[in-house]
């Protein structure tokens, strides 16, 4: 008894360690301390994401059904968006969590304000075509007039504001490279925090500002990223994280950026291979009305309340395989790899067993219609039988990732969804007849062949010789 009492509080410990962020050194704590200080603010911050997610498609659900459908449509573009981000995201953290396991802080600070730099050059290009284009976006997607009408507004502001998503995402990649999960945590609490509050305000009216219906969405996620991009920058230039820049810091160093585009290149192809193919799975669902189509969106939001504490675990295992290859320790960054995907693997089986048996009653808690309802829990049925090899495809892809191999994901990615799930998705789905259930279908199967293949190549080892 008293040992599971000090257990318990060893626990509490070293969970108010990990969210406030007092751990420094993960190349020479135990793995599973690290590890554990490392995913717990990672998985918070994931979580808090995916929150935001489903009471975003909670209050959007209540405008109508092509509101749901026009942010299906709309973040299956964006996810485009989030390819570059998260290709430079990835050669952000690899690049710095190798400086910090050198000691190198002041090279650390150079990447960061590169990489910075580079977003926002490709957000400026981005903005100009959401705003002059929106419509012409959903009409390429496959959007009916009526959609269009209602829900373009909704595209023009997420597309128009997306530097707040860039340099979200950037930012935060610079604080888990260095070891500073806790603040990408407390950065995202602000913005979904946000966020969530604003939601009803403006997309229902109140007060002053008028009823804007699923634009009023699109604003007010604007505002809750936009707020904590600057909260990000100040404690950036302030200094209350390993990482502090000053006005002397930016500046161009074309060395450090090419090093950065040259790492971020393999990460970009990656992230756009994977969500091209998600653009494309949704242009097939688009076949089958807006009611399959907001069953499917439906599903997708809450596969990602739980995909994203998995995310979060996975961001851990490329943090510490980086700042351990830096350390001269690739034994140690291989070890804290399995020991990740296995923790990640026991949860995901846990929501598997949930997700299989109250489906249906999890669709309704968002939608009652019957169409909606029943292609929404056959999605999420079939996502969630291949759950545990997810934990360790995305463990594993995002370890070579924190190692700056970035290249070999890229090949994996290349034939899972190019040359296997969206021909299969097409054949099952269009020519063979099978309806939504071939998308599904090729989803699970994709993410399956991921893992294996994965973990066959991490086995290699050839990750350990990469140098960035």
């Amino acid at each position: 008894m008293q040992s599971n009492k000090i257990s318990f509080k060893q626990f509490i410990t070293y969970f108010k360690i990990a969210v406030t962020g007092k751990e420094q050194d993960f190349t020479s704590v135990s793995i599973r301390r690290a590890v554990f200080m490392l995913s717990i603010p990672m998985i918070l911050e994931m979580l808090m994401e995916s929150i935001f997610a489903l009471v975003d498609i909670m209050y959007v659900s209540k405008v109508s059904v092509n509101a749901v459908a026009t942010i299906g449509l709309t973040e299956s573009v964006i996810t485009l968006v989030y390819a570059v981000a998260i290709g430079l995201s990835m050669a952000a953290t690899a690049i710095v969590a190798r400086r910090i396991g050198e000691k190198d802080l002041k090279n650390a600070s150079q990447a960061a304000v590169q990489v910075i730099m580079l977003g926002v050059v490709v957000a400026i290009i981005i903005s100009i075509v959401g705003l002059l284009f929106p419509k012409e976006i959903l009409g390429l997607m496959g959007a009916e007039p009526e959609l269009i009408a209602e829900g373009y507004g909704y595209t023009q502001v997420l597309l128009g504001g997306n530097v707040t998503i860039m340099l979200l995402f950037l930012i935060n990649a610079i604080f888990r490279g260095a070891g500073n999960a806790s603040v990408a945590m407390w950065t995202l609490i602000l913005s979904n925090g946000l966020n969530i509050i604003l939601d009803p305000i403006f997309i229902f009216g109140f007060g002053p500002i008028p009823e804007m219906g699923v634009k009023g969405a699109a604003i007010a996620t604007t505002i809750g990223r936009g707020t904590a991009v600057l909260f990000q920058l100040v404690i950036l230039f302030y200094g209350y994280s390993k990482i502090k820049v000053g006005l002397k810091d930016i500046v161009l160093k074309v060395h450090v950026m090419l090093n950065l585009i040259k790492v971020s290149l393999g990460g970009i192809g990656q992230f756009l291979i994977g969500t091209s193919s998600w653009v494309f799975l949704m242009r097939i669902m688009s076949e089958f009305g807006s009611e399959v189509l907001a069953g499917y969106t439906i599903a997708i939001r809450v596969m990602m309340f739980t995909l994203m504490p998995a995310w979060g675990m996975s961001n851990a295992a490329a943090t510490l395989v980086g700042q351990n290859l830096g350390a001269q320790k690739p034994d140690r960054a291989e070890q804290s790899v399995w020991k990740t995907g296995r923790y990640t693997a026991y949860f995901m089986g846990f929501v598997s067993l949930i997700y299989l048996v109250f489906a249906t009653q999890i669709i309704m808690l968002f939608n009652t219609q019957p169409d909606v309802v029943k292609y929404g829990s056959l999605c999420l049925r079939i996502l969630a039988a291949g759950y545990i090899f997810y934990a360790y495809g995305m463990v594993v892809i995002q370890s070579f990732n924190g190692a700056g191999d970035t290249k070999t994901p890229t090949y994996i990615n290349f034939f899972c969804f190019w040359l296997f799930q969206l021909p299969f998705a097409y054949l099952t789905a269009i020519a063979l007849d099978f309806g939504p259930i071939g998308v599904f279908l090729s989803i699970t199967i994709a993410e399956i062949l991921i893992a294996i293949i994965g973990i066959i190549w991490f086995k290699k080892g050839k990750w350990k010789q990469v140098k960035v």
